[in-house]
């Protein structure tokens, strides 16, 4: 069951709303189930309905209309509480729901059990799954009623009320949550034919320029370009900017005005402070190594830096471990810009389940995760062209890395948050199915010949025997082999890359372990391969370590560097794949379709 509680002015305006049926069309047999004394008359029961509806609002503002000659009524003295059942409960009878009406009452503080100075209350079904209590604030003894935290204290009540009757019992939050659309918000989105809100534009928008901004200057600059959105920055009188709001192009009011959402009304994170304090000391790591030749790949980067958050979530305190969540949600945000068309709709959807993930009670240290976010800051100038299997590499390590923080947040009663990342994870699986398969193909057909097959083979079985059996067995096998091959041509060792490899993070929990291996062994082969005394050394550590227990891999992080300026021109597609925004940002990605205006 949900609570919605709100506050008003007028008593006769929501209980004219609550007996309407010309209007509101889904409002049928409307009717009381209770009331604070159990007599208050029903104008869907009388048959004078005006007369009835006049006795019923003159009964709910008695104390009210005291109060006021004394001067003690609060201006909003209206207090209105809905409350619906799941679409899966069966239909309560109107006694079960008089008895839900009276516990929520009583709990949140409006007509405590047993209080005979209570306020007075009714409580209206319309529909066969939800009821409206209507209640006035002030109390017999015309002193305000003490109603504060009525949210949480409803919700508390329901939770114990699912229990009591059998109902759908639902994942409970921690007021972290993104607000969601309001009806009039839907039914305005649904008038002019859009699958999404504004509110839900927006958000989506903004959290993608947060994930490609690498300081609150720029992403101010980046949302001041984004075509069909209007940009508000507010500043302090100093000068220093206090914050923003947004709103879509010919998104209006009933007076003609926009529609604003400040940045915390689209979500708790995104309020210009969140932002800042997100943004401060990024730097994108540098294209080159230390040397002449060698050039980083960014989707290397990404990947190595993801790799090592399931150890942060294990290992690290609570608030560092909830900064590399928060930063990995960023680079979920900016996948969708970077994938080709095929795979945009999976990973849009694996971000936005997850942006409920990305945030609990638990504050964040930010610059904990300096270089996650610096590397899929540099990812912006890299889309996942050519055969894709950067790309399909990073969503095989997302996928652990969604696994590991439902994991956490589990372990702290995050329901919601945890609810949300199987969400994302059966979204990322499905996208890396699709991404994989091109790449896996593409280095199957490069299988090396038979002998060179069966050497891999033996270096399988002497850097992973407990592994071997279920690699050779795997599809992807050929695909490793050719990795193997490639690492090889380039002057690594297949054994010790493949000891390096299962080093880095345990492949138990694998859903294919040769294909893990095979991103890994690319990722490794990529780098410069070792000299002739840094493989006798590698050797010698490896015969040490064959005679000693296993010790727990490295999982150091990286450091970040230097920062990559990035150019003017080109476009990047903003927002959510059916309504993209166009943005001036990095050249060389794909132009978006252009939101469509409204009317």
């Amino acid at each position: 069951m949900i609570a919605k509680i709100s506050s008003g002015k007028s008593t006769a305006g929501l209980i004219r709303y609550l007996y309407d049926t010309k209007k509101a069309k889904d409002h049928t047999d409307p009717h009381l189930v209770a009331s604070f004394d159990g007599f208050a008359p029903d104008p869907g029961r009388a048959q004078d309905f005006d007369t009835a509806k006049q006795l019923l609002v003159a009964d709910l503002d008695l104390h009210v209309k005291q109060a006021q000659r004394h001067g003690r009524a609060p201006e909003r003295h209206v207090w209105h509480c809905s409350i619906r059942a799941a679409e899966t409960d069966r239909h309560l009878s109107d006694e079960e729901w008089a008895d839900i009406a009276r516990r929520v009452v009583a709990a949140t503080g409006i007509a405590p059990e047993g209080a005979p100075d209570g306020c007075r209350w009714v409580a209206v079904r319309h529909a066969p799954d939800h009821i409206h209590i209507a209640a006035t604030k002030v109390r017999a003894d015309l002193r305000t009623a003490r109603h504060w935290n009525d949210y949480l204290t409803a919700d508390r009540e329901l939770a114990a009320i699912e229990k009591e009757y059998g109902l759908h019992q639902v994942v409970r939050g921690d007021r972290t949550a993104a607000k969601r659309p309001t009806r009039a918000e839907q039914e305005k989105a649904r008038r002019h034919g859009r699958q999404t809100t504004s509110r839900e534009r927006l958000r989506t928008t903004v959290r993608q320029l947060v994930s490609i901004a690498t300081s609150s200057e720029e992403f101010l600059h980046l949302l001041d370009g984004v075509d069909g959105v209007r940009v508000d920055v507010q500043h302090f009188p100093s000068g220093d900017v206090r914050g923003y709001k947004v709103a879509v192009e010919g998104d209006t009011n009933a007076a003609g005005e926009p529609v604003w959402f400040s940045g915390s009304e689209l979500a708790p994170d995104l309020s210009f402070p969140n932002i800042r304090e997100r943004l401060t000391g990024i730097e994108t790591p540098p294209a080159t190594r230390p040397g002449p030749r060698h050039r980083q790949n960014p989707w290397h980067q990404a990947t190595a830096a993801a790799e090592r958050i399931p150890h942060h979530l294990d290992q690290s305190d609570a608030t560092v471990a909830q900064a590399h969540i928060a930063a990995f949600a960023e680079a979920l945000d900016v996948l969708p810009l970077l994938a080709p068309d095929h795979l945009r709709a999976q990973l849009q959807q694996a971000a936005l389940a997850f942006e409920r993930a990305s945030r609990s009670r638990v504050r964040a240290q930010q610059g904990q995760a300096g270089a996650l976010r610096g590397a899929v800051r540099a990812l912006r100038t890299t889309p996942a062209t050519g055969d894709g299997s950067g790309l399909a590499m990073f969503l095989d390590v997302a996928v652990l890395v969604v696994i590991a923080a439902a994991r956490w947040h589990q372990a702290r009663h995050h329901d919601q948050q945890v609810a949300a990342a199987h969400q994302a994870l059966a979204h990322l699986r499905t996208a890396y199915e699709h991404a994989a398969a091109q790449p896996l193909a593409a280095l199957a057909q490069r299988k090396p010949p038979a002998r060179t097959v069966e050497r891999h083979t033996q270096h399988l079985r002497a850097a992973l025997p407990a592994h071997a059996d279920r690699v050779l067995a795997d599809p992807a096998w050929p695909a490793l082999a050719a990795a193997l091959t490639q690492a090889e041509t380039a002057g690594h060792d297949p054994q010790q890359l493949l000891q390096h490899a299962a080093e880095q993070r345990p492949l138990d929990d694998a859903r294919s372990t040769a294909r893990t291996l095979t991103w890994r062994v690319q990722r490794l082969g990529a780098g410069p391969a070792p000299r002739d005394g840094a493989r006798a050394a590698q050797a010698s550590r490896a015969a040490i370590t064959e005679a000693t227990p296993p010790s727990a891999p490295s999982t150091l992080p990286q450091r970040p560097s230097a920062l990559r300026r990035w150019s003017r021109s080109g476009h990047i597609p903003i927002g959510d794949r059916s309504a993209a925004t166009p943005v001036k940002a990095c050249a060389g990605l794909p132009r978006p379709v252009p939101w469509p205006r409204q009317s």
